[in-house]
């Protein structure tokens, strides 16, 4: 693993070493460039997306450079002696705004800017999108179940179906979004996230009776043991059996911490093993459930079911995002030397928004987000603002609370004070969910939240249409 991080400058698409190459020929490359990164469409046919991916971004970014072996490969693949001069010499010094990690952001409002050279700017285009589009998925994906878990215990289970490594990146994005624990390891060390873990049906296997499966666990771990009570029979036997064993670390003065239901009906086997437990007289050994768990298959459980589950372990459909697998975040040039850019399109929610901008969180009196106000850079307070893609709909905020989103996390390639920690972010998003109404939240057709554009900047855009088009009308013929 250590081999190719080595090469991370690497990690990104040939055209952008080409376009980057093609800037330094043109001598473009140290002008002056802002791009924004935002997204389009929330994932989950949800309402919301949780911004991940920002500290790991960061870390990378300190120490960005382009190594000798990079360097040669890249002469391999044709690239100029002279670009590759500048390359071996390249370090990130841009500066990059952003709100903090577990905020909640909304469509086509930036999120994330680069302010720096062209060069370098376009040079972490692959890595940016890759890093934040992901990890901002998956802790969407994880704000949900934790939405209709509760206080439960969430644990992420997912790391042997995640894709390649990005399992690593998936279990800090799942405690951002509000899960408790990992049974990733490395995530574990690296991130500093709780450990959890059980046993496997393998371990009851090798052991020629289920009870001397348990006991021999129960004799190794005490009170941390998790018994497994699917493998064979989970009502005549497992459970059972784990009742026994429960009696017996009791007596050593030890407690049976749980049970872990993996198959079957889960919300009926639920029900019988509390009971059985309870009759027992172990009402404090908890349930734990897992099995192709996801947000629709916990709320039903807990509110259609009533199932007396304490504990989900969350694997497939967390670290895949199974039902929406690709967030589809952009990142577009706003800014050139200091002159305002945009893309065209015959559509207006593909065109961008062009110039340096700021973003404005708006409340209403009750202090619940209400708007996000997309502005020119210098502005202090927003009065009105404008459906970016149907021009009659406005909405006056001159007497709303207005908080700027934007701030420098990165100046000069070095980050700017302490960066939120996996469970810091985690706090924060739950205190930005708690502020959002409940319509935006809700799985089925939640309320659009209101994203406007600034008298200011909707004038900005309407005159960058008309130039770009009367460029188009001037081409030669």
């Amino acid at each position: 693993m250590a081999a190719w991080l080595d090469h991370i400058a690497l990690y990104t698409d040939l055209y952008e070493l080409t376009m980057a190459q093609g800037y330094f020929r043109e001598g473009k490359a140290d002008q002056r460039a802002c791009f924004d990164y935002f997204y389009r469409t929330p994932p989950f046919s949800g309402g919301y997306v949780v911004f991940a991916g920002l500290a790991t971004l960061l870390e990378i970014l300190e120490d960005l450079h382009f190594d000798a072996a990079s360097l040669e490969f890249l002469k391999e693949q044709g690239f100029d002696a002279d670009f590759l001069a500048r390359l071996s010499e390249f370090r990130f010094q841009a500066e990059i705004r952003s709100p903090p990690e577990g905020t909640l952001i909304f469509p086509y409002a930036p999120v994330l800017q680069v302010r720096g050279t062209l060069l370098e700017a376009q040079l972490v285009e692959t890595l940016l999108l890759n890093l934040v589009n992901f990890q901002s998925l998956i802790a969407t994906k994880a704000s949900r179940m934790r939405e209709v878990a509760g206080e439960r215990l969430l644990v992420d289970f997912g790391l042997r179906r995640a894709h390649g490594f990005g399992g690593l990146h998936a279990s800090r994005a799942a405690v951002v979004g509000g899960f408790d624990a990992t049974s990733n390891v490395l995530a574990g060390m690296h991130y500093n996230i709780p450990l959890s873990g059980t046993l496997a049906h393998a371990w009851i296997q090798s052991f020629d009776r289920e009870i001397d499966a348990f006991r021999t666990f129960a004799e190794h771990y005490g009170d941390a043991s998790v018994l497994l009570v699917d493998t064979y029979d989970t009502l005549k036997s497992g459970v059972p059996n784990a009742i026994t064993i429960a009696g017996e670390l009791r007596a050593r003065g030890h407690e049976l911490k749980a049970i872990r239901l993996d198959s079957g009906d889960l919300a009926y086997l639920a029900r019988r093993a509390r009971k059985m437990l309870d009759d027992a007289g172990f009402p404090d050994v908890k349930i734990a459930a897992s099995n192709n768990l996801d947000e629709h298959v916990i709320r039903s459980l807990l509110v259609d079911q009533q199932a007396p589950i304490d504990i989900f372990g969350v694997g497939t459909q967390l670290v895949t995002a199974y039902d929406d697998p690709a967030l589809g975040g952009v990142y577009k040039l706003a800014t050139l030397d200091e002159v305002p850019r945009i893309k065209l399109s015959d559509s207006l929610r593909k065109m961008t928004f062009p110039g340096d901008k700021q973003v404005f969180r708006i409340r209403d009196a009750e202090g619940q987000f209400y708007a996000d106000a997309v502005a020119l850079d210098h502005q202090t307070h927003v009065e009105r603002i404008h459906h970016p893609h149907e021009p009659h709909k406005e909405v006056d905020i001159s007497q709303l609370d207005q908080e700027l989103l934007l701030q420098p996390v990165m100046q000069h390639g070095e980050r700017i004070g302490t960066l939120h920690s996996a469970f810091e972010a985690r706090a924060y998003c739950r205190q930005q969910l708690a502020q959002l109404p409940a319509e935006h939240r809700r799985f089925h057709n939640p309320h659009l939240y209101k994203v406007g554009l600034s008298t200011a900047l909707r004038d900005q855009r309407d005159e960058a249409v008309a130039r770009a088009r009367k460029h188009l009308s001037d081409r030669p013929t």
